[in-house]
């Protein structure tokens, strides 16, 4: 991440500095960018002073998301001190011997679901240590277990018809009608979901490790404890839906309620007032290091914009795309989203900056306003399961142990198929009217 910080900076005094204009909306009071409005502007590059001082900014930046992340890791660790987390995933895979296959689509359906229904992305983080330990005790590795629940919810948000923070945006912006083209989407998404799960069980079943659910002796119980403690966790993650979904949680409500969480559970665990509080002092040790990821990550952002360089990049990769074939054009819009986002790590605040400029540009070229939209949900959402810049998912691959050079290599062997499917989708889309 220190790398991508410099690496960054340097790109400020290579890459051209330049922007669009941006003004007011009459009619949504939003401030919106002005298409072929791009000049080249005189500015300072970013400084060494600057790029150490955009660390503790980025920090700053993502509080509500760090203090979320401190707080969900003591309530866990809370959870597992209690013996209650153990105890009940034990008795559920046990119960699951032979089953494991389904309950991976079961478990990926369900973050699907919350992917295309509300963008579920950073919420998972709370998630992470359950998931983990339910796939390591079925016999399968903490890739497996990222990759059927964050990766599961990202394949959502992406090919979703009512994403709010992705096609719906865009669709906004772009005038378009309100769930426009729902159909072609929830086919598209029906026929990738398919795809993934092929994928992710056949390399499950490739790469099972020993602590399989074969070696397991089906003579766990749940006790009082446990099972009140598990109505407790429940209960949690019903409130959560239901703030999110009704009344627009943020990140803070979201801790609150963790935090209220992980001293009742230590409560009812036995722990006491002490115990649970030490307990809490030992997760905010074991999260540290996602925490301090998700503010490195947004430190990138902040060079890249005080360097005036995003609008360049965008410009640069869009304004060639009048000049190519339709379906060229439409997939190279893809793929063009799908570089940007490295950058923009917000695929809500990429729609805003985009979808201006390429509506008008889609026109010109012929394509529909849909095959511009699609490209841009396709392309900019998918890559948060890739790119460094996106905090979630930095501090679950923290939380799981893994590193990103790993989970890189990993994630991009599952993308590649998805990546073709996405564009031989947009292809299709170009000539049909939908």
């Amino acid at each position: 991440m220190i790398s991508i910080i410099f690496i960054a900076t340097i790109s400020t005094y290579i890459i051209p500095q330049g922007k669009y204009e941006r003004k007011i909306s009459e009619v949504s009071q939003e401030l919106k960018v002005v298409p072929n409005s791009f000049s080249l502007v005189e500015a300072p590059s970013v400084s060494i002073a600057e790029t150490f001082m955009a660390i503790p900014e980025g920090i700053i930046l993502r509080a509500d998301v760090i203090a979320l992340i401190f707080l969900i890791g003591g309530s866990f660790f809370v959870l597992e001190k209690t013996g209650a987390l153990h105890n009940g995933i034990a008795f559920l895979t046990e119960n699951l011997k032979g089953k494991e296959e389904i309950a991976l689509i079961v478990v990926s359906l369900a973050f699907l679901a919350g992917g295309a229904l509300c963008g579920l992305q950073e919420e998972i983080i709370a998630m992470t240590p359950v998931m983990l330990f339910l796939c390591h005790r079925m016999g399968y590795d903490s890739f497996v277990a990222i990759a059927i629940s964050f990766g599961s919810a990202i394949l959502g948000a992406s090919f979703s018809p009512i994403n709010p923070f992705a096609v719906v945006l865009a669709q906004k912006e772009t005038n378009l009608e309100f769930l426009s083209g729902s159909t072609f989407r929830l086919m598209a998404m029906g026929l990738a979901f398919v795809l993934w799960m092929i994928l992710i069980i056949r390399y499950a079943n490739r790469n099972r490790i020993s602590k399989s659910v074969d070696n397991l002796n089906s003579k766990t119980k749940l006790t009082r404890k446990t099972i009140g403690i598990f109505g407790v966790l429940g209960l949690t993650f019903i409130v959560l839906i239901i703030g999110i979904l009704q009344y627009d949680w943020g990140f803070n409500e979201m801790s609150a309620e963790f935090f209220a969480m992980g001293i009742l559970v230590g409560i009812l665990g036995g722990l006491g007032i002490n115990g649970t509080a030490e307990a809490y002092t030992e997760g905010f040790k074991t999260v540290a290091f996602a925490a301090i990821i998700v503010g490195l990550s947004s430190s990138i952002s902040i060079i890249l914009e005080k360097g005036l360089i995003i609008d360049s990049v965008i410009n640069g990769l869009f304004t060639p795309l009048q000049y190519m074939p339709k379906s060229i054009s439409a997939v190279s819009m893809f793929l063009s989203q799908a570089v940007l986002h490295i950058i923009v790590p917000s695929y809500s605040g990429q729609a805003i900056l985009t979808m201006p400029i390429l509506a008008p540009l889609s026109d010109l070229i012929g394509i529909s306003r849909q095959v511009c939209v699609l490209a841009y949900q396709y392309g900019a959402v998918m890559m948060d399961l890739l790119i460094p810049t996106n905090g979630g998912l930095m501090a679950i691959l923290s939380i799981a142990g893994i590193p990103f050079n790993k989970w890189f290599g990993f994630a991009f062997k599952l993308m590649l198929p998805l990546f073709l499917f996405a564009a031989l989708t947009i292809i299709v889309s170009v000539y049909i009217a939908f």
